[in-house]
């Protein structure tokens, strides 16, 4: 079994689901299993998906970042039905945009995703600070695909607790492994046919290594990947960092 393989969970109506644990950090030490998942929509999960996350995770948070219209047409999840609390941050903004500084020719994708951080940042911001709260139980972080803006949130939150640069990068590029089974699950759903070319969906490795290396050069201090100095030049404290590496990380 391949190291991808085994970071998988497998449930019936949720794809692209995988636990953060395990991961390793720059002293040693890993990321502590059960406290965050990341998954695309929550819109087909089955009962036996519910009760699992709720009676054997434990699951206590869901935070959902798809648009204001995404979650209306959906409707409230069976997860939020069950009672676990779910709050919303939208990523993308309500009219157009404020793109980032960046040259003529940046990469699309590092371009919308820096952008979730220049239109976005106070929910990116308050997302983390929820993960890092003091009575914080496991949570599990999601968006339509679990890919962009869900990857985008990872990625911070493993960087600022001082994972692996090439483990962040690597558990964001996953997601591609899980591209295809989405588009199938939308399209059985819709009756639509399945696109002939899916590859422009997939996530890129280049492409968060090169957000999260501007994040380094414009935020990062002594050694330190710049997500965490990002996350407090942006309103997050220390006291909530130290609180969210305490709660992510094994002893």
């Amino acid at each position: 079994m391949s190291a991808s393989t085994e970071r998988w969970l497998t449930f019936e109506g949720l794809d692209n689901v995988r636990d953060i644990g395990g991961l390793p950090l720059r002293d040693g030490r890993t990321t502590r299993s059960g406290m965050l998942l990341r998954s695309a929509s929550l819109h087909y999960c089955t009962p036996a998906d519910v009760g699992h996350l709720v009676d054997v995770v434990g699951l206590k948070l869901v935070l959902d970042l798809r648009t204001p219209r995404e979650i209306e047409e959906d409707g409230p999840t069976a997860v939020a039905r069950a009672g676990v609390e779910t709050v919303a941050f939208n990523f993308l903004p309500e009219q157009g945009r404020t793109l980032p500084e960046t040259d003529d020719d940046t990469d699309p994708l590092v371009r919308n995703y820096l952008g979730y951080l220049s239109d976005r940042g106070e929910n990116v911001v308050s997302a983390v600070r929820l993960l890092a709260a003091p009575d914080a139980g496991p949570a599990l972080v999601h968006c339509a695909a679990g890919k962009d803006r869900t990857g985008v949130l990872v990625a911070l939150v493993l960087d600022a607790i001082g994972v692996e640069r090439d483990a962040v990068v690597a558990d964001y590029a996953l997601s591609a492994e899980q591209v295809e089974a989405l588009f199938r699950r939308w399209t059985t759903a819709s009756g639509e046919p399945m696109p002939a070319d899916i590859s422009r969906h997939f996530p890129r490795a280049d492409a968060m290594a090169t957000v999260l290396a501007r994040l380094d050069a414009d935020f990062g201090t002594n050694g330190a990947g710049g997500a965490a100095g990002w996350l407090n030049a942006n309103g997050l404290d220390d006291e909530s960092l130290k609180r969210l590496g305490t709660r992510l990380t094994a002893d």
